[in-house]
């Protein structure tokens, strides 16, 4: 028994039965969105999780123990406690646990999660990286650290637009992490379906993803696989447009002195505002539709390691 880690019967049964799981971060509900977006949103998006036959998993820190599979009211708790909840990667896990306290998962900390309770496949809105700047301030994120050592396909619509995205792709090269491109041979940036970078590879149905990563882990090549899935068109923002607005975020948070942790929730809260909140409807739809994706590649490897 592990004290500080605990799995739903629902999310340990399926994963012993061979059933479809998909795992979900928790510092988008807390740090990502505001109150009651951020319930709602994290609600619809288990909903589309199991609307395509698989179960979804969320991840939080409650009371020192790392959950996998946390409840409605557990959900609802970290949308109205917000940013005061601890925003939980590797390094932090520790303290937090120790500690006994609450915590939200970033990508990182939920890809721990999911392979230790045996999830390959996780679905998020963008993973974190290489930060504009970064020769200067070395502000790296764990989240591409975290893809070099642990088992997990997370479906994202790439990094966000605020990152360094040569930069990011580089080091994601130099770990030997493959960057999957569905049904596009461009990298997808967050609000963005272009970024002007190419993918590794264009994979055009959830069997050729699953099959890629039935592939990777019966070879055992250790390691994440990044699979971008590019926002619909009706919701994305124009590339222009939005490197208008980081720059100006950006310029704001050199300006208030924002670094470290807090640089990724003040630039999203502020492209937010100048964009008038479309930003956000666009992070909500693009969650969805990777929910959506994630389960039908969940289903798709559960049936390849029944053969």
């Amino acid at each position: 028994m592990n004290p500080y880690f605990k799995v739903s019967d629902e999310v340990k049964q399926a994963v012993q039965h061979n059933r479809p799981v998909v795992a979900l971060e928790s510092t988008i509900i807390a740090h990502g969105m505001p109150y009651p977006q951020n319930v709602e949103t994290a609600l619809r998006v288990e909903h589309t999780v199991r609307d395509r036959g698989a179960v979804p998993a969320t991840v939080a820190v409650l009371g020192g123990v790392l959950t996998v599979g946390i409840s409605k009211a557990q959900v609802e708790f970290l949308g109205r406690n917000g940013t005061k909840t601890a925003k939980a990667s590797r390094r932090d896990l520790p303290v937090i646990l120790s500690k006994k306290l609450n915590g939200a998962t970033t990508v990182a900390a939920t890809m721990i999660a999911a392979d230790m309770a045996g999830i390959r496949v996780f679905a998020t809105g963008g993973i974190g990286g290489v930060h504009r700047g970064a020769e200067a301030t070395m502000d790296i994120s764990a989240d591409l650290e975290e893809l070099a050592r642990t088992d997990v396909a997370v479906v994202c619509a790439g990094p966000k637009s605020i990152l360094d995205i040569g930069l990011t792709l580089e080091y994601l090269e130099t770990k030997g992490v493959p960057v999957l491109g569905y049904q596009t041979d461009e990298l997808p940036a967050f609000y963005c379906r272009e970024s002007g970078f190419p993918v590794d590879a264009r994979m055009d149905t959830p069997v050729d993803i699953a099959r890629c990563m039935h592939a990777k882990y019966t070879c055992e090549l250790h390691g994440g696989i990044v699979v971008a899935n590019p926002i619909s068109r009706e919701d994305a923002l124009s590339e222009d447009e939005m490197d208008s607005f980081i720059q100006t975020a950006l310029d704001m948070a050199e300006a208030k002195g924002i670094r470290g942790k807090k640089i990724t929730p003040f630039l999203l809260e502020t492209v937010k505002e100048l964009t008038h909140g479309r930003s956000l409807k666009a992070n909500i739809q693009l969650v969805l539709g990777n929910a959506a994706l994630a389960a039908e590649i969940a289903a798709e490897y559960c049936r390849l390691n029944a053969l």
